[in-house]
């Protein structure tokens, strides 16, 4: 059984994050890491590769030369093996054009099942997996706060549990398909000092666009769907309003609250 996760390497939310010049993320001037949502699509397919016979769990990555960081993470996880795609014309690319990369990056790897995380921590869209199933002609079965592989039926099921505010819903799909899971699947478990060693000596694979048969103008800003206009830095913090109890700090702070209509 082959299990390709889509983990992606984002800036750092702790971070000073900023637009570059040509109004994309500036992801060369600050610290990146492994997204923490796509740690559970990592610990989901581990689970289920520790319960299947013979499966293989690889990691695949769109990003600059860092990214490979996440993909190190992941490794050391307990991942068997990992595909960096990495070109210069991809600067710029927006979802709609990482789906079609990835598309044809898993399409050529190989897959029975390709697992997310439920959004990316920068861009936060949450579409990509639906865009990735599209692309791939397969069902998809998102937002999952449990999964389970069924291999025992003919070709292959996957089976989850979606939670909403007012009911849950039981879902399945016939294999190969797309599953996205959320930050309740499960605690991502954390690399060992055996997995970190292991990790050094697991294939890494770098591919390109002309790898996967694309062309530079169906990606990158030329080939993006989506842009952004404008962009100005977040107001530099101002010092609080003090209120000073001498008796009365109760009332004042009612005003103070209903004067910003909080309450």
């Amino acid at each position: 059984m082959k299990i390709v996760v889509c983990v992606k390497y984002v800036p750092d939310a702790t971070g000073d994050r900023k637009f570059a010049d040509d109004l994309t993320v500036d992801r060369e001037n600050v610290d990146g890491l492994l997204s923490e949502l796509d740690e559970y699509a990592v610990e989901q397919a581990l689970q289920i590769a520790e319960e299947a016979d013979d499966a293989e769990v690889t990691v695949l990555t769109v990003g600059l030369e860092d990214a490979k960081e996440a993909l190190r993470k992941a490794l050391s996880m307990g991942a068997d093996k990992a595909i960096h795609i990495e070109d210069d014309d991809l600067h710029g690319t927006d979802a709609l054009g990482t789906s079609l990369v990835l598309a044809k990056a898993i399409e050529k790897a190989g897959y029975d099942l390709v697992i997310s995380g439920m959004a990316s921590t920068d861009g936060a869209m949450g579409i990509l997996p639906a865009l990735l199933a599209e692309r791939l002609g397969v069902p998809q079965v998102t937002l999952l706060s449990e999964v389970e592989v069924e291999v025992e039926v003919e070709g292959g099921l996957v089976k989850g549990r979606r939670d909403g505010d007012t009911a849950s819903e039981q879902l399945q799909a016939s294999l190969p398909a797309v599953v996205s899971v959320t930050d309740q699947s499960g605690e991502a478990r954390y690399p060992s000092f055996k997995g970190i060693m292991a990790a050094k000596k697991k294939p890494v694979e770098s591919w390109n666009l002309s790898d996967l048969d694309i062309e530079a103008e169906e990606v990158g800003l030329e080939g993006a769907w989506t842009a952004v206009d404008s962009a100005a830095e977040r107001p530099a913090r101002t010092a609080g309003t003090v209120v000073t109890d001498e008796g009365v700090g109760g009332k004042q702070l009612a005003e103070f609250l209903a004067g910003q209509k909080f309450v």
